[in-house]
């Protein structure tokens, strides 16, 4: 019941590539355990080794202990709460509170390869210290005991500003493990895209070549965050931010934007159909092309026309000459003006055009994300949220495929969330969010703080509440089906119990205490989350409870998991069980009085569903 060990697996996959590479160690306990020769490693893959030699690189102090912290397993479970949750039993959609490197752990086997985007709207480290996003700074004294920046005297460790050595350190020792996990996460043809200003997005870039890889690298979008501002004591405004984007593997290209044909005509009845007249010339002078400087002779008049020795033509004469006898050349009256091109219609490689790196036509400013929020949420209460229009622009571009994922482990005001449900609604389609995000105390003296809002999970939980009630009623019977609902899961430590004494310090009574493995104040619901995290199946599927001579029986997604945490559970109940043919059941430890009991639960599967995979916790 804790997460997947990413260190073993590296080395299974290493090792499984070049065994000659195993070698094993002896760990804090004393115990053997497997590691990786790394200079052998580093002879089977270069002729030369590099050793102390100058190469490329880019490290950090800390570089090294945030690899470890993202591979290092921890033992937390996410808990439901169907209290704060809208349409618990029907819903696809995930919000989860709390720390997002523990949450992306515990993600990784129910979703390993199953998101198809992901966006982030990080912490852009501005000098202050943070917690994840920039404008909060409640909470920070707990969050920063749980990472272990103070020392025995409990004194900070570092201070996070612009003056210590370790500003970007800090930021950068935060974001690597946290994207080497979301990678995990993406499908093959999967792309993520992350919101940052100038103070970190060279490090963030460099930090996503290392680990998407340079060649993933989609592009750098550039987005108009505001109007113009003389408020800098240098005089100069930035007024703009940057959207980041990295694809995993094969994302197949973006969507673009339909072309506008208006333009198009036949006025010379062309067999070959509408055309428009288009430049014959490239932004080369006669120097840099030479073979494209030469006059142009209309052979049905033999005027002739000089090329300019600053913009020479688009085509070597032979081409020119291919071009004229197809007629795709009007020259024109007067030989002072510039013969043009005929371009169809019907040859035209595609009816998009190109997605711009510059985003000013479709994303709005920060105000629309103030608006929106004050819309929404009836006052101003949250700083520094990204407009709509920039998630749904994005969103736009990517093909998805039925019931795809996308996910923001930055969730914030929950913007994402809104623009999924959004879009849905718009364009009839399924897709489906999980959002993220740490239960970040307001403010005492902010505006949400003085409405009733305790942390930022509940701005974010109750703007999809609202957005989604009002984007159902907006579609009206169109938006009958639209999933506004979602599932509350919240971070927590594991359903067992702790074990921290050895063998001969327990009492009788310590031992009584621990008749049951579980903590007491675990539900069945817990449990079976629990189980759903440790099996890797999907969070999101529908689940329904039966009652079963008397004890209640979990079914989840049909028969694809069964679960029944009952004390004493007969054999009736297991033949019941079995006769359905589950993919896998899990029972307690409990439920069974004895270890022949327990045997026989694994006979009774064998005998009347062999295919069955059985599991007692």
């Amino acid at each position: 019941m804790e997460s997947a060990d990413l260190t073993e697996q590296n080395i299974d996959k290493i090792g499984a590539l070049f065994p000659n590479v195993i070698t094993e160690t002896k760990d804090a306990e004393g115990n053997f355990k497997k590691t990786i020769n790394f200079a052998l490693l580093q002879q089977m893959l270069q002729t030369d080794l590099v050793d102390g030699d100058e190469c490329y690189d880019f490290t950090w102090v800390g570089k090294k202990q945030s690899i470890i912290d993202g591979n290092k397993p921890i033992r937390k479970t996410l808990r439901p709460c169907v209290a704060e949750s809208k349409d618990w039993d029907k819903t696809e959609n995930l919000y989860i509170e709390g720390d997002n490197l523990e949450v992306l752990k515990l993600l990784q086997g129910s979703y390993l390869n199953a998101v198809k985007m992901i966006y982030i709207d990080p912490p852009y480290n501005t000098g202050k210290d943070f917690v994840y996003r920039d404008n909060f700074t409640a909470s920070k004294n707990d969050y920063e005991g749980d990472l272990g920046m103070y020392n025995v005297d409990e004194n900070r460790l570092f201070q996070n500003n612009e003056s210590n050595g370790r500003f970007h350190s800090d930021w950068c020792s935060m974001m690597y493990p946290r994207l080497q996990l979301a990678r995990n996460l993406l499908k093959d043809d999967g792309v993520i895209f992350i919101s940052i200003d100038d103070n970190e997005v060279h490090n963030l870039r460099t930090i996503c070549d290392n680990v998407f890889g340079e060649d993933n690298f989609v592009s750098q979008f550039i987005w108009k965050r505001r109007v113009s501002s003389a408020m800098a004591d240098n005089n100069v405004s930035i007024d703009h931010e940057y959207v980041l984007c990295f694809q995993k593997g094969d994302l197949k290209g973006f969507r673009g934007f339909k072309k506008d044909f208006k333009r198009y005509s036949n006025p010379d009845n062309d067999p070959r159909g509408e055309w428009i007249s288009d430049n014959l010339t490239v932004g080369m002078n006669a120097s840099m092309r030479p073979n494209q400087a030469y006059d142009l002779v209309d052979p049905s008049t033999g005027k002739i026309y000089p090329y300019n020795p600053n913009r020479v033509w688009a085509f070597i004469p032979e081409s020119m000459e291919r071009m004229i006898e197809e007629k795709r050349i009007i020259f024109p009256e007067e030989i002072t003006k510039r013969p043009m091109q005929k371009r169809f219609k019907n040859e035209l490689k595609s009816s998009q055009n190109p997605f711009s790196s510059i985003m000013i036509d479709e994303v709005g400013l920060n105000t629309e994300a103030t608006r929106m929020i004050q819309e929404t949420m009836g006052a101003n209460l949250f700083d520094y949220s990204k407009p709509m229009s920039l998630l749904t622009t994005i969103i736009e571009q990517i093909n998805f495929l039925e019931h795809d994922i996308i996910l923001d482990f930055f969730s914030g005001s929950a913007t994402t969330a809104h623009a999924v449900m959004k879009i849905n609604a718009n364009d009839g389609g399924s897709r489906k969010y999980i959002m993220v995000q740490l239960p970040e105390v307001c403010d005492e003296k902010s505006e949400a703080f003085k409405i009733g809002y305790k942390n930022i999970c509940d701005i974010g939980k109750e703007r999809i509440r609202r957005a989604g009630k009002k984007i159902q009623a907006e579609a009206g019977l169109h938006g009958q089906n639209l999933d506004i609902g979602f599932r509350v899961l919240k971070l927590d430590s594991t359903n067992m119990k702790e074990v921290y004494y050895g063998a001969g310090e327990y009492s009788q009574q310590m031992l009584l205490d621990l008749e049951s493995n579980l903590k007491h104040d675990r539900t069945d619901l817990d449990l079976l989350y629990g189980v759903l995290l440790d099996w890797g199946v999907s969070l999101a599927l529908p689940h329904t409870t039966e009652t079963l001579s008397g004890v209640s029986v979990h079914f989840v997604n049909g028969v694809d998991l069964v679960a029944c945490f009952a004390d004493n559970v007969n054999e009736t109940v297991i033949r019941d069980i079995a006769k359905r043919k589950p993919l896998r059941v899990v029972f307690r430890d409990s439920s069974f009085a004895n270890s022949p009991d327990k045997i026989n639960v694994t006979e009774i599967f064998k005998t009347i569903s062999p295919e069955t995979t059985v599991k007692v916790i």
